[in-house]
């Protein structure tokens, strides 16, 4: 079985949803469950071995618009949401991530080599992350307190403005160039994060907002979680512009498993088949390499194909990539190594005297 760590779920997300109704979110994620994607059995069934794991403020008012005759759709950006209410739900996310780490349900890793001892152990490696940072003031204090809780990875905005910078909204086909890209406290933001050794990811910003996280971070450039704009012309997606300054970043793209990012219609159709997702592998493979392509799931937080299901079902992605050439080395690095190499750059793990 070949070992993934993943770049992108929100199982924080339904665990703090069904907390709210009254679940333990400790017992759901440690004994299983029948909801979402991801648990501890299901990530042992299926080789998911760990992950970037979101805290994301949920867009109450957000409705998906329905295709039109010609499977066309554009749904207006979420609403901006104000920052009080933000913190808190991300601080009760940031506690759920806390506990399942004090109750051994999972390991919150600051370092790779904590991913790496705790994937030797058997324990699903979670790294906090955040996504979009409604919760974060301008002034960037929450940032200093959600690093030393384990934060070590963000994206400035999701599918929403604030007052880091414009998201881009779901819609097809359109390009992700939708809006301005950074603030000046955008600027700070991603200033601050290379200083602290925070991953940034640019899996929701605009296009603009790319070329301006391009020219001021000294990290590889890194979306988590979106797939070939050439193939499936979505505004989540990366032009092949973007694609080549990952590439020449030493950067990395997370394929994301949502199916509207997948398929040439765009449609979100879980009877979607396992040859979408190959098809986006080898373009990006074939576009910016082997080392600059991995995984990045979206479990929790989208439609996926029937055909893996859910956690336990990773494994037929690999079976698939395997069977039509991707051979041990290759498929070692799309599972994880790409992964692990990004982060103990944005970590800074590879500068002397460096945690």
């Amino acid at each position: 079985m070949q070992a993934v760590f993943d770049g992108h779920n929100d199982v924080l997300l339904r665990l703090w949803t069904h907390m709210r109704e009254g679940s333990d979110p400790i017992a759901e994620f440690a004994e299983g469950t029948a909801a979402g994607h991801i648990d501890g059995p299901r990530a042992r069934a299926g080789g998911l071995a760990g992950g970037l794991c979101a805290i994301y403020v949920p867009s109450g008012d957000l409705v998906f618009a329905d295709p039109d005759f010609r499977g066309h759709y554009a749904t207006p950006l979420a609403a901006p949401l104000e920052r009080s209410p933000s913190l808190d739900i991300a601080l009760e996310m940031a506690a759920i991530a806390l506990r399942l780490d004090r109750a051994g349900a999972w390991r919150l890793c600051r370092s790779t080599r904590d991913i790496r001892r705790a994937m030797d152990s058997g324990i699903f490696a979670a790294v906090m992350h955040i996504e979009g940072c409604e919760a974060i003031d301008p002034d960037l204090a929450a940032l200093e307190t959600f690093h030393a809780a384990g934060l070590r990875s963000l994206g400035p905005v999701w599918s929403r403005n604030n007052v880091f910078g414009h998201g881009v909204p779901f819609a097809y086909p359109m390009t992700p160039d939708t809006g301005p890209g950074l603030t000046e406290a955008g600027f700070a933001l991603v200033r601050e994060c290379n200083r602290l050794g925070i991953l940034i990811d640019l899996a929701h910003i605009t296009e603009k907002g790319f070329w301006d996280v391009a020219k001021t971070t000294d990290q590889p450039l890194v979306a988590s979680h979106s797939n070939a704009h050439a193939l499936t012309p979505v505004a989540r997606n990366l032009t092949d512009r973007q694609l080549d300054a990952i590439r020449e970043s030493n950067g990395l793209v997370g394929v994301n498993y949502a199916t509207a990012m997948l398929r040439a219609d765009g449609r979100s159709d879980a009877a979607t088949p396992l040859e979408d997702m190959i098809r986006h592998i080898d373009y990006l493979v074939e576009r910016i390499g082997i080392d600059h392509v991995a995984l990045g799931s979206d479990f929790d937080g989208a439609t996926i194909p029937e055909e893996i299901g859910d956690a336990a079902g990773n494994q037929k992605l690999i079976a698939a990539l395997k069977s039509v050439g991707y051979g041990d080395a290759d498929l070692t690095k799309l599972a994880r190594e790409n992964w692990l190499r990004i982060l103990a750059s944005a970590w800074r793990e590879n500068v002397a005297g460096a945690a």
